[in-house]
């Protein structure tokens, strides 16, 4: 039988028992390590990663009150939130042993113990350290630490405003914006500043979901619900319990779909596929799209009821193109991130990039911005990042001369034309031209999505 990787501390002032211990549990933990006295595990615990801890709760000759165990139960707990802890006595006190667990104890062992126990117990033990382990790294991944947000532009700043208010209570936000405008970032940043910030925030793109696993995905389903549900499975609504669901792209979703979402919302209650009884959960909303949502309910398209549910706030975030003043600043955010993810040295911008780049309509919003960042980065053999350094991959409008006599000035580079519907134009068509056609190229060089490519090709009647 293979050894299960995990350490494992003993601390107990009886040698014999801790003879017996590491003997037996040498043959199924990967590290077990034995203390006479509590102090040395303190000391141990500065360099040592334990996994699971097996406590007694005496040391001191004729004493049996149990409550230096205790005591050292509390300072374990101190050190390392996320301890497992075991605690063994000769004594068996229902009170002790409930005070234990009030105190943090994962269970309690009574000595002499029989080794079959003594590892079931293990066992269940580990599982407990694993799960606190999962959850510590989801809440790692899913809460991150605070990230600066360029928003110098008024219009940023009036957004950074809202999101700073909502956040404060559990209201329902409604973040629009198109496609690469950073809703993500402000989703992430609401649940950073909310009372619920130290448990999990938990996102889902509607887009991606198929119709046929939505409600497994959302709301969870039980063994046997359907053809390859092979265990139990937690939807997303109960894994953010307690936490902020983020539910991006709700735009796209049907209109059978939306009325089942609503009576989540409506009741907090979640029934899983195969269950014959609902959950409760506590979640706070944050909705995204990049769907003008208030013409789809004119259009019947999306229910008014779901939209009053979900707008309670409303963030809408502007393009890059009408916030100008941020584009430097996030030029040199992206170059410092991208030099720092490839571990090679930042560069700096050539003034007439700097001037060209501020002068790009950047259809794809932030998110084009910081690829073309990462890409000129990477490909450059200079110092200095010039314009030629953006189009060595690609040949973006930028590059198309025969165009580009029309919308720059030759002598400084700026757009001589700064109509917005006519520059997003050209970029789609240009766009469709280089890839012959091909509307799902055309629309991940552009940076958005096809169903917005389509509207944007029928409202220009391209």
């Amino acid at each position: 039988m293979a050894k299960q990787q995990a350490c494992v501390a003993v601390i107990d002032d009886d040698r014999d028992i801790l003879l017996a211990a590491e003997l037996l549990l040498k043959r199924h933990f990967s590290k077990v390590l034995c203390y006479e006295r509590p102090e040395l595990l303190a000391e141990a615990l500065k360099t040592e990663t334990i996994d699971i801890f097996l406590l007694d709760m005496n040391f001191a000759l004729g004493v049996n009150t149990g409550e230096e165990g205790l005591q050292w139960l509390q300072y374990i707990l101190k050190v390392q939130s996320d301890a497992v802890v075991l605690l063994m006595t000769a004594y068996g006190d229902i009170e002790t042993s409930v005070n234990a667990i009030k105190l943090g104890a994962a269970d309690f062992i009574l000595k002499p113990w029989q080794n079959e126990k003594l590892l079931a117990t293990l066992n269940s033990a580990m599982l407990l350290a694993q799960s606190r382990l999962q959850v510590k790294v989801l809440k790692q991944h899913h809460n991150p630490t605070r990230k600066d947000i360029i928003a110098d532009a008024p219009a940023m700043q009036q957004v950074m405003k809202l999101a700073q208010r909502a956040a404060a209570t559990d209201v329902n936000v409604l973040v629009l914006g198109e496609n690469g405008t950073g809703k993500e970032v402000i989703a992430n940043e609401i649940h950073r500043l909310s009372p619920r910030a130290a448990e999990l925030l938990v996102s889902v793109d509607l887009g991606a979901v198929p119709e046929t696993l939505f409600e497994s995905e959302l709301f969870g389903h039980k063994k046997g619900a359907f053809t390859g549900a092979q265990a139990d499975r937690a939807g997303r609504f109960q894994a953010a319990n307690g936490g902020t669901l983020f539910l991006d792209e709700i735009g796209n979703l049907p209109l059978h779909l939306q009325a089942k979402l609503l009576r989540v919302l409506e009741t907090r209650e979640v029934t899983p596929l195969g269950a014959d009884k609902s959950t409760v959960v506590d979640v706070r909303l944050i909705c995204a799209t990049n769907m003008p949502l208030q013409q789809l309910v004119d259009e019947g398209r999306f229910r008014a009821d779901l939209f009053y549910r979900i707008n309670t706030v409303q963030l809408e975030l502007p393009a890059l193109r009408e916030r100008i003043v941020d584009i430097p600043l996030l030029l040199e955010f992206f170059i410092k991130k991208s030099a720092e993810k490839y571990r090679i040295p930042a560069k700096r911008l050539s003034p007439d990039a700097l001037k060209q780049l501020c002068a790009y309509a950047w259809p794809g919003n932030v998110r084009e911005l910081a690829h073309a960042v990462e890409r000129a980065l990477i490909l450059s053999d200079d110092d200095i990042l010039n314009v030629s350094d953006f189009l060595a991959q690609s040949r973006s409008y930028l590059d198309q001369t025969e165009t580009k006599a029309d919308f720059f000035e030759r002598d400084d580079g700026l757009l001589s034309d700064c109509n917005l519907e006519r520059v997003e134009k050209m970029a789609i068509e240009q766009a469709i031209k280089k890839h012959k056609g091909n509307i799902s190229h055309a629309a991940q060089e552009l940076g958005i999505t096809r169903a917005s490519l389509y509207r944007r090709i029928k409202k220009y009647e391209i």
